[in-house]
């Protein structure tokens, strides 16, 4: 899957990076990091340039995610309550409101890479919950300018060894998000638990 990923980088250069940023951010499943590593590499030999790499990818990725914001803001409750129907889909949409309300905006900047998993829930949940366009837009831009600079920054510097930084970061980004997640999971039980008590 990622030599077919690569491949395509290869072939297609910046409107692949575009599409696959703009497409992660809307809940499509992309292994997304997997195609900014390769533009890293490929910004690395010359056959990119790093800046419009960098400048690609965020903007397609801030678009992606004004969009998830808008559909929120439109479509509000009931958009929620339509999508909310698959129970993996329902959980996910439940913790991202949870956080929005618990952390606002922050939430929103630590979903555009700590819990990326959690992101395009997020922007749906932000938008549905009414937090006003500029201070979504400021943390997530400011987040995801974090996670593009990230993984270009070390397909660049690592571009040789992409096959072996490519798994390691796949299984990195599953454990951190598990972690994340488990860790507002507990902080939610906690304060319940502690509200109901006597």
């Amino acid at each position: 899957m990622n030599e077919l990923l690569f491949g395509y980088v290869s072939v297609y250069g910046l409107p692949i990076v575009g599409l696959a940023a703009f497409l992660s951010c809307l809940a499509v499943p992309i292994p997304t990091f997997a195609v900014m590593l390769a533009a890293g590499a490929f910004a690395a030999t010359g056959d990119l340039v790093l800046w419009q790499v960098l400048a690609v990818a965020w903007l397609a990725a801030v678009a992606g995610d004004q969009t998830g914001f808008r559909i929120g803001r439109w479509g509000g409750a009931p958009i929620v309550e339509s999508l909310s129907k698959r129970p993996t889909r329902a959980v996910l949409i439940e913790r991202a409101m949870a956080s929005i309300r618990k952390w606002g905006g922050t939430g929103v900047f630590f979903s555009t890479w700590l819990v990326a998993p959690l992101g395009p829930w997020m922007n749906l949940a932000a938008g549905a919950s009414g937090m006003g366009w500029l201070r979504f837009t400021l943390w997530d831009g400011l987040g995801e300018a974090i996670w593009v600079c990230g993984y270009v920054g070390l397909g660049y510097l690592f571009g040789s060894e992409l096959d072996r930084l490519t798994t390691l970061l796949g299984d990195w980004a599953g454990l951190t998000s598990s972690l994340a997640i488990t860790a507002l999971l507990g902080v939610i039980l906690w304060r319940t638990v502690r509200r109901r008590a006597p």
